[in-house]
């Protein structure tokens, strides 16, 4: 059968085939203009652990099984595409990181600076708001309704 002539199910992803290609979540990674304030931050201010480091390129902070990777210029994940596009800081993609007590969470991250990107939302999934890495990196604080 030719190639346009295979059916859905024949197009279809296998199972199997994705299986032998991802082995797991290895992290997210973010692009920062500052590798060693950006490890600040996260480990200083919402209390991740520091992996490891190669200043000024990158660095990796972790908590629990989650692990962060920030690029920084120079990094070899900071590269420019093919077609010239830089990459950089920010958009809306993010992480989500639990959280209880929002409330209480959000008001000792006022006290320490921290940019929010909006106010506490309430949702049926539970409560979450948006907070700034310093580069403008989003994260989302969610703390889920308890069932």
């Amino acid at each position: 059968m030719s190639p346009a002539k295979k059916t859905d199910q024949e197009n279809a992803a296998s199972p199997v085939l994705a299986q032998h290609v991802i082995e797991g979540l290895w992290g997210v990674r973010y692009q920062v203009k500052d590798v060693r304030r950006s490890v600040e931050f996260y480990t200083h201010t919402l209390g991740f652990k520091l992996d490891l480091q190669n200043l000024p390129a990158f660095g990796q902070v972790s908590v629990s099984n989650f692990k962060l990777i920030l690029s920084g210029p120079g990094a070899s994940g900071s590269r420019p595409m093919p077609d010239g596009r830089q990459q950089e800081p920010g958009g809306w993609n993010r992480v989500v990181l639990q959280v209880n007590d929002l409330p209480a969470r959000v008001a000792e991250l006022q006290n320490h600076g921290v940019r929010f990107r909006n106010e506490l939302e309430v949702g049926p999934g539970g409560r979450q708001i948006q907070v700034e890495d310093p580069d403008g990196n989003p994260i989302e604080l969610f703390e889920p309704t308890r069932r």
